[in-house]
């Protein structure tokens, strides 16, 4: 970063589908680099210490049918990374400005004119709210 001109306050991530793996690795070994990280249709792989540690704010959404990943693997890495930051101390409104989970039903998909959750999950880089939250922070 050094070698460019970047603002390092305003660094984002984004993964989808096989990426948002990649990237839930990258967010396990580094996540101080990063602002924040948004998670599309994927499945966490990468560690949750360093994240819960650097107070990473991390946003998961996924299609509650997922063809690929199903809904629950991102269910359960958002309760995981809860957990933690409940050990830490944080209360639920402070855990919420940094964690969120975002489980879109049929009709988000299907209103859009998407009949498949997984790549429908391309809809969520033109969603208002979704993109808003990464960059408001």
């Amino acid at each position: 970063m050094a070698n460019y001109n970047i603002d390092e306050t305003r660094v984002y991530a984004e993964g989808y589908s096989g990426g948002g793996e990649t990237m839930s690795q990258v967010m396990g070994k580094r996540p101080e680099i990063f602002t924040a990280y948004l998670q599309c249709s994927s499945q966490w792989d990468g560690a949750y210490e360093s994240v819960v540690e650097n107070r990473t704010p991390v946003y998961f959404v996924i299609g509650e049918s997922d063809e690929y990943y199903g809904s629950e693997p991102t269910r359960k890495a958002y309760e995981t990374l809860r957990e933690m930051y409940r050990n830490e101390g944080l209360t639920d409104e402070e855990i919420s400005q940094i964690l969120v989970l975002d489980i879109k039903d049929a009709d988000y998909f299907e209103s859009r004119g998407m009949t498949n959750q997984h790549g429908g999950g391309g809809l969520f880089a033109q969603d208002e709210e979704i993109m808003g939250w990464l960059f408001e922070k």
